[in-house]
């Protein structure tokens, strides 16, 4: 019996591990060819005044929940000097798609799908510009699965807006990190 409690307990850790990362939620997989999990997000992504060509983040994700009618996507800057710095909110992507290519902000959407306005107060995505000298910024790309097939929100809703929209619609979510800084 002894010899069975290690191992239980380990089960046990792990599996209060990974509720603790869903937040109660099934996880998914978002994963960038641009960058891995927490590296730098490259050049090309980012906006001209931070040398860049703002080419919008290539994104793909996994692991959809049965029962998923649609995807809604954020990218946002959660350092203490962006201070949450909405940079990409897509709603309304279809429940069939599982990807966005790079540079497909504005030009190669899904059908169906909308770019609400970032803050530097245009559609779609506006890529990482962090000021000079305040080191690198985590910027947070999140896929929620949706229990609905859309969402009506207003071309200007603003991300607290956008989260509460989200508050029992969320099947499951998944994130990447990439960093920038100048």
């Amino acid at each position: 019996m002894k010899r069975l409690l290690l191992p239980l307990a380990l089960i046990g850790f792990f599996l209060c591990l990974f509720i603790a990362k869903s937040n109660g939620e099934p996880v998914m997989k978002l994963t960038s060819s641009a960058f891995t999990d927490g590296g730098k997000i490259p050049v090309s992504c980012v906006m001209p005044g931070a040398g860049g060509q703002n080419v919008s983040l290539p994104l793909s994700w996994t692991d959809a929940p049965p029962g998923t009618k649609s995807f809604v996507l954020s990218l946002v800057d959660h350092h203490q000097v962006a201070r949450n710095w909405v940079h990409w909110l897509v709603i309304n992507i279809p429940a069939d798609v599982h990807g966005l290519a790079a540079g497909a902000s504005g030009k190669k959407m899904p059908a169906g799908a909308r770019e609400l306005q970032n803050s530097f107060g245009a559609p779609g995505y506006g890529g990482p510009q962090p000021p000079k000298g305040t080191g690198d910024h985590p910027y947070v790309a999140t896929i929620y699965a949706l229990n609905v097939p859309r969402l009506d929100l207003g071309s200007q809703t603003s991300l607290t807006a956008f989260q509460k929209a989200l508050e029992g619609k969320v099947l499951a979510s998944g994130s990447i990190t990439g960093h920038f800084g100048r």
